[in-house]
């Protein structure tokens, strides 16, 4: 059990953080004009401007470093840590300095899906994967589906300000409340909350109009985190269905990241649709759609936070309840989740694109 004053160190610390990453946010948006801290590829087809500094990534990074240093301080032994956190952290290196080459040279999509395979491999190397079946070599493709396909996913997702740092929010409450309920590792706390802190710091710069973006820094990090995380808090957890219980793994992960989830579905189907590469940007997101209906920015992010937002709640409550009650909980939540995906999906067929002045 965590004692009384660590929760209020974790409660200190969330605040240090919080500021500190604010000023490095601010300290790297002052700075892109005389370091270029700007998206490669000017030329590619996006919703916004690419000329904005693409720096958050950078201080997400900075903060998870500096989580790694106050926690090696608070357990004065690094022997109490579990090796599995090198793994953990090697595969956040590689997924940032990835999406930080992405950013600054344009690389290959060939080249990052390579080492978001890398990625899956060297969690698997660790020990790290995710158990649906009896069959390892199930187990290790699967899990290597899953990293790759969520990495993508959460870099599409990020196509308009704020969306991916709202989404990424929702998730990472979810993780935190679960690591709480189920007495998790004090060292996923610290680094959940300095996540969480940059990201709402990096909120100040990101909402609508948009000084600075995430970058694929960012949003390649971020995907191999949640990614990661997932596999330990949702999908290896223990569900206390007996019927089925990969269906409901599967579930409890669709509705979990139901947002990007239909993002990247929608788009892929769409883009194969008018036989177009779903690797290359465009103005063809859900999210796009919403705003050619009439939905301003700001609104589109605060909608997507609360159908996310529900949907983790849902997910808590199917690993976090009698049997009986998860079940009745895991059809209303399958029901949700096609609802928002049919909604955002047809929306996307029957809105028309229009011309929109991008700032």
């Amino acid at each position: 059990m965590i004692l009384i004053d660590t929760h209020i160190l974790l409660v200190i610390y969330f605040f240090v953080l919080l500021v500190l990453s604010y000023f490095v946010h601010y300290f790297l948006l002052k700075k892109s004009t005389k370091y270029n801290i700007r998206k490669a590829n000017l030329n590619g087809i996006r919703w916004s401007s690419q000329t904005k500094p693409v720096s958050g990534g950078i201080t997400f990074f900075v903060t998870l470093l500096i989580s790694a240093i106050v926690y090696l301080l608070y357990e004065k032994s690094v022997l109490n840590i579990n090796p599995i956190y090198i793994y953990i952290g090697l595969v956040l290196i590689i997924s940032f300095l990835m999406g930080l080459a992405d950013d600054m040279i344009s690389t290959s999509p060939f080249l990052k899906f390579a080492i978001q395979v890398v990625c899956a491999l060297i969690l698997v190397r660790g020990g790290l994967y995710i158990q649906i079946s009896s069959d390892f070599y199930f187990n290790v493709f699967f899990t290597v589906f899953w990293i790759t396909g969520i990495m993508n996913s959460i870099n599409m997702l990020d196509n308009m300000d704020a969306i991916t740092s709202t989404i990424s929010i929702t998730v990472l409450i979810g993780l935190i409340c679960q690591n709480i309920l189920v007495g998790g590792a004090i060292i996923d706390l610290f680094i959940f909350l300095a996540l969480l802190a940059s990201l709402l710091s990096f909120m100040r710069f990101n909402w609508h109009p948009a000084k600075m973006y995430m970058g694929d820094s960012g949003s390649q990090m971020i995907g191999a985190f949640l990614g990661t995380f997932s596999i330990i808090y949702f999908w290896n957890s223990t569900v206390t269905i007996n019927i089925q219980p990969s269906i409901f793994h599967v579930l409890i992960i669709f509705i979990i990241f139901l947002i990007p989830i239909i993002d990247s579905f929608t788009v892929t189907i769409n883009r194969l649709l008018k036989k177009k590469s779903p690797f290359v940007g465009g103005r063809d997101h859900t999210t796009h759609f919403l705003n050619y209906m009439g939905l301003s920015e700001p609104k589109i992010a605060v909608l997507y936070f609360f159908i996310n937002i529900i949907s983790v709640c849902l997910a808590l409550l199917i690993l976090n309840t009698k049997e009986q009650i998860s079940i009745w909980i895991g059809l209303f939540s399958l029901i949700y989740g096609i609802f928002v995906l049919l909604f955002l999906y047809i929306n996307t067929r029957i809105t028309k694109p229009v011309e929109i002045e991008k700032h």
